[in-house]
């Protein structure tokens, strides 16, 4: 396959695999709380990327460790507990409406801590896309009254954290593979992942029948969601540019919202339009 191709195969497998994310998260959290699907999602990433990584880790020089700590913050740890606290009162298609703010972040956080050039019709991408973020909560909120649709500005948070994350890959990590990026990311967060699994209850109820079929799919969300993905979005990063792999949340929602259709979710039209929005916003932002 030709090299500028490539970057559109890794674009729509990881489309599939993170659209699918959402409700693999609502399934989990059936039988487990929030911090307990992250620490796990987390902890079975990270044995199967140190499975096969492991050996190169050497391969990581001694003063980009901290870089490797600090990514793994932001792509990682924030986000992977931000999701799963949120989807406990938004639906998964209006969460994954939400994360497609992340190239709008990206550009803002591009322009104002590394300097990327920023155009007027930029920042005109940047604010449709905030009008249509403002509507898509609100009328959920409005239509949605059993829901707490304050936990939406979790998915945001956790939006303006990728973006941190691939300005930083793309400035001081690019020179190093993939696999190498996300065994380091995830040997840092091993630990205090498991540290917060420790003080819940998890090894108390882990015999309970709902809570076995939440962790298989946050096995599932673990190595094929997080881990796999993880490679493929860095390598997406290198062989393209920040905005291009973070313009994967196009595509993103629409699996999502396929995915919650089949669960019964469903999206008020007011809602649709803010969601055609947001893409809108996305798309004026990021388009050459």
């Amino acid at each position: 396959m030709k090299p500028g191709n490539i970057k559109w195969l890794y674009l729509v497998v990881l489309a599939l695999v993170w659209g699918s994310s959402f409700i693999l998260i609502k399934l989990g959290l059936v039988g487990l709380s929030p911090y307990q699907l992250g620490s796990l999602r987390i902890i079975f990433a990270a044995l199967f990327l140190l499975l096969i990584g492991f050996r190169t880790l050497p391969k990581i020089p001694l003063y980009k460790w901290k870089y490797i700590a600090v990514t793994a913050l932001f792509g990682t740890f924030i986000p992977a507990y931000l999701f799963s606290v949120a989807q406990t009162e938004i639906d998964s298609s209006v969460s994954s409406i939400l994360n497609s703010l992340t190239p709008l972040n990206t550009l803002v956080l591009g322009f104002l801590l590394f300097g990327i050039p920023f155009q007027r019709r930029q920042l005109m991408g940047v604010i449709i896309g905030l009008l249509g973020s403002a509507l898509l909560i609100l009328n959920g909120a409005m239509h949605h009254p059993e829901q707490n649709y304050y936990y939406a500005i979790l998915v945001v948070v956790a939006s303006i954290c990728y973006a941190t994350n691939v300005n930083l890959i793309k400035k001081y990590l690019s020179d190093l593979n993939p696999l190498t990026i996300s065994t380091g990311n995830f040997l840092v967060l091993l630990f205090p992942a498991f540290g917060i699994l420790l003080f819940t209850d998890f090894f108390d109820v882990v015999a309970a029948a709902d809570v076995r079929t939440s962790v298989i799919y946050i096995l599932v969300l673990g190595v094929v969601g997080t881990g796999l993905a993880n490679i493929l979005f860095f390598k997406l990063i290198q062989i393209s540019s920040p905005i291009f792999a973070t313009s994967v949340t196009y595509l993103i929602p629409v699996v999502a919202f396929f995915w919650g259709l089949l669960d019964n979710e469903m999206l008020t039209p007011v809602q649709f339009f803010g969601a055609l929005i947001i893409l809108g916003g996305v798309y004026l932002s990021a388009r050459k």
